[in-house]
């Protein structure tokens, strides 16, 4: 169970706040970190990785510092966003020398595992250079992984993958996060991560701005309202008893849907009311769902909050 920790961690660079106070727990499972383009994002994971002193404050893994200690890449596997890569080299022998890098008893054993991992056993043999930029990810990713880490540190490991690779990518990071390592990733595809992250840490402007699960921090965000698409059968007298209550500020029938689309102000106060409501008319609830807790709209409520 390998745990990091972020304590009041700033980064800065000349003039530049990159990263400000931030300070976060990063346990067990796939945590997703979300933030707009210049948010702190990949400053956070070279901090986290050892790659990169904090200008204050301290990240360590399981109580031991990470900057200027060469042990904990015995524990950490990091994919860099940045597309620098020994071009000359094939994938076998990139792996192969991360692999004697660490220290490894059998490297081209450990090389090869690796490899069939992330499925690229069939272009092992070719420079780098001629790879797409989705098979540059996966020859990144079997170097992470070549020395089996208990935490991975993934900065947008998904930037170039089809459809296929994608899928078998998050497969792995599931399959890993329920091993019990330790796997962050960063990405901009936000359905990916709603599809795969159990936890998100949000950065926003270099501030930590939210953590946790996305839907709950959606319901915590009180002072936001909250939409609903509602189907019963019987719409109009729903919305006209509804509307009279001060947890609803707008009702709209969607013609389309077949529905009503309603924004609550009172989140308590109209979990309430919504069934108490249908009940003392004698309306059939068909459908109460939420419409705004996808973690697209999370995330523009925190940036632009």
């Amino acid at each position: 169970m390998t745990t990091l920790s972020i304590d009041h961690v700033s980064r800065w660079f000349g003039n530049v706040v990159a990263v400000n106070d931030v300070t976060m727990t990063i346990g067990p499972g796939v945590t997703g970190l979300l933030g707009p383009n210049g948010a702190g994002k990949s400053t956070l994971i070279n901090m986290m990785g050892g790659f990169l002193a904090p200008s204050a404050g301290t990240v360590t893994l399981d109580g031991a510092t990470v900057w200027r200690n060469e042990q904990v890449y015995r524990h950490i596997g990091i994919v860099p966003e940045r597309e620098a890569m020994y071009d000359f080299l094939t994938a076998r022998e990139f792996v192969v020398a991360n692999a004697e890098l660490h220290g490894l008893a059998d490297p081209g054993a450990a090389a090869a595992r690796a490899l069939a991992t992330v499925e690229m056993e069939f272009a092992q043999d070719r420079p780098v250079a001629t790879y797409s930029k989705g098979m540059r990810q996966r020859a990144k990713m079997a170097s992470a992984l070549v020395h089996d880490p208990s935490v991975l540190l993934l900065d947008e490991p998904f930037n170039g993958m089809d459809p296929r690779q994608r899928l078998h990518l998050m497969e792995l990071l599931r399959r890993m996060g329920a091993e019990g390592r330790t796997v962050l990733f960063s990405s901009h595809i936000l359905e990916e991560v709603e599809q795969l992250a159990s936890h998100i840490e949000v950065v926003v402007a270099g501030r930590h701005a939210a953590s946790g699960d996305f839907r709950k921090i959606r319901r915590l965000m009180t002072d936001r309202p909250h939409r609903y698409l509602v189907r019963s059968s019987d719409d109009r007298a729903l919305a006209a008893a509804l509307i009279a209550d001060g947890s609803t500020a707008a009702i709209e029938l969607d013609w389309k849907e077949r529905a009503l689309r309603i924004q609550a102000i009172d989140f308590a106060g109209f979990t309430e009311l919504l069934p108490r409501v249908a009940r003392e008319r004698g309306i059939r609830l068909y459908t109460v769902s939420p419409s705004d807790e996808s973690l697209e709209s999370v995330f523009s409520y925190l940036v632009t909050a």
